[in-house]
């Protein structure tokens, strides 16, 4: 799947070179669809020249609605006419060298369900001549997506050379046609690993186009990766449940300290297991939706069980490192050291042991 807009420079070398690589895989059978989005450069005329020269080169003309849409539509149409087992994404630019497709290839049969062109592990690259702007972007735009989404072993969820089991796109595409630009790349990520896919990576130089112009809206891009986080991360909704269950443990302990003169123990005991048991169904029912305890005592119990005790973890590392660091720098900033703990050692240490242990990926 070739996606394009203006590339009347670049087209007519990328097909050939893809066409090339795939040539010694015989075990496969590989078609191009290019998904031109009306450019006016004569993109999709030179594409119709060539399928008489390539008989698995196909044009899919659409209106120039953003890559995502161009994505939406070719993915539809590529399923509906050819049932293909797997689907590739590639740009036109050649920023993405087609001899990898062997090794996309490999990974795909020894049982990776997408398979991701990552510039950000051992071997992988950005070029060197981009300007200091555009590396800082780049990088810490990834960044920014990793730590969203708790995911740090995946490294780069904003490229665009992928190979994708079809599975995954009929799954995902009800959900991300909506999104636009490039943001699409991280949606459809996301989809994939909600959905249970193994994915796995190989390294990529990503190279800069020589011909044409970047089609990026670095501003609108960056607004929306912080939005489509906000609102997906089972992450940011579990820092938020943990938020929700401070108050309520605040204002418990208040009730019953202060105004119902009860013994501290006693109203400290109440209100936490209480923040807990709102924590549980909370992350339940919001945070960890997509893969849900089942509504019955045989099964929640014993996972209400492990909430606990991952629950009384984070109790204990919370004291223990307030403790410390009173000891260290004197009691004046408890308060401080209390959210430094809590933001950077006890949410992540709670998503982590949640994730493993009470809401295991199905």
């Amino acid at each position: 799947m070739v996606p394009t807009y203006n590339e009347a420079g670049n087209i007519e070398k990328i097909i050939p070179q893809v066409f090339q690589a795939t040539a010694g895989i015989t075990n496969w059978e590989f078609h191009i669809l290019v998904v031109d989005s009306n450019s006016p450069d004569k993109t999709a005329y030179i594409v119709k020249k060539l399928t008489s020269k390539y008989p698995r080169l196909h044009l899919l003309r659409v209106e120039k609605e953003g890559l995502g849409k161009a994505y939406t539509q070719g993915f539809n149409y590529a399923i509906d006419k050819f049932s293909p087992f797997l689907l590739f994404e590639i740009d036109a630019d050649l920023s993405h060298d087609p001899l990898l497709i062997p090794k996309f290839i490999k990974e795909i049969e020894q049982g990776a369900d997408l398979v991701i062109g990552s510039r950000y592990i051992k071997d992988g690259s950005i070029p060197k001549n981009w300007a200091i702007h555009r590396k800082i972007f780049s990088v810490v735009g990834n960044i920014i997506v990793r730590l969203g989404f708790m995911k740090l072993n995946i490294t780069d969820w904003t490229g665009g050379y992928r190979a994708i089991k079809s599975w995954i796109i009929k799954n995902s595409v009800p959900f991300i046609k909506n999104y636009h630009g490039y943001v699409y790349q991280i949606a459809l990520l996301d989809r994939a690993i909600k959905s249970g896919a193994r994915i796995s990576q190989i390294p990529i130089r990503f190279k800069d186009r020589k011909i044409g112009k970047s089609k990026i809206n670095t501003g609108q891009f960056i607004l929306n990766i912080f939005a489509y986080i906000f609102f997906n991360s089972s992450f940011i909704k579990f820092s938020s449940v943990g938020f929700i269950g401070f108050f309520i443990d605040f204002g418990i302990s208040y009730l019953f300290i202060e105004r119902l003169k009860s013994a501290v123990w006693l109203g400290t005991l109440f209100s936490t297991e209480t923040a807990i048991i709102s924590n549980f169904w909370l992350n339940n029912s919001w945070s960890f939706s997509h893969k849900k305890l089942e509504n019955s005592l045989r099964l929640m119990l014993p996972s209400f069980l492990k909430f606990n005790l991952v629950s009384s973890g984070s109790i204990l590392i919370q004291t223990l490192g307030i403790q410390l660091a009173v000891n260290f720098f004197g009691k004046k900033l408890w308060y401080f050291y209390k959210i430094v703990v809590i933001v950077f050692i006890v949410i992540p240490y709670s998503y982590i042991l949640y994730n493993k242990f009470v809401w295991k990926e199905k």
